[in-house]
């Protein structure tokens, strides 16, 4: 199963979504500090997905439990072409399926 739990597994996922042409990854997959903006995990996952241009769906069913800061990178990301966040799984599966691959 494919996780981020530390900065040492992006590598990992992005491979994943490299392979796959794209990963979906669940609230259950990401650690704490990813959603706490100040440790810069979520800005380095997002980088590099962005430099690779790989497709990563993030599925979080409620942001705003996350913070302020992390609901609005959620809002910010509803249409970025690369790395978005979903509060469900269909809308996650739905979005990688119907991307230019």
């Amino acid at each position: 199963m494919v996780a981020i739990r530390s900065a040492s597994d992006i590598g990992k996922a992005l491979g994943a979504s490299l392979e796959r042409g794209g990963l979906i990854l669940g609230e259950e997959n990401l650690c704490a500090e990813f959603f706490d903006l100040r440790t810069g995990l979520a800005g380095e996952v997002f980088q590099k997905f962005s430099n690779y241009r790989a497709r990563l769906a993030l599925v979080v069913p409620d942001p705003s439990a996350h913070g302020e800061r992390f609901a609005e990178l959620a809002y910010e990301h509803r249409t970025h072409p690369l790395v978005r966040i979903f509060t469900t799984a269909d809308d996650a599966t739905s979005w990688l399926g119907a991307a230019p691959r």
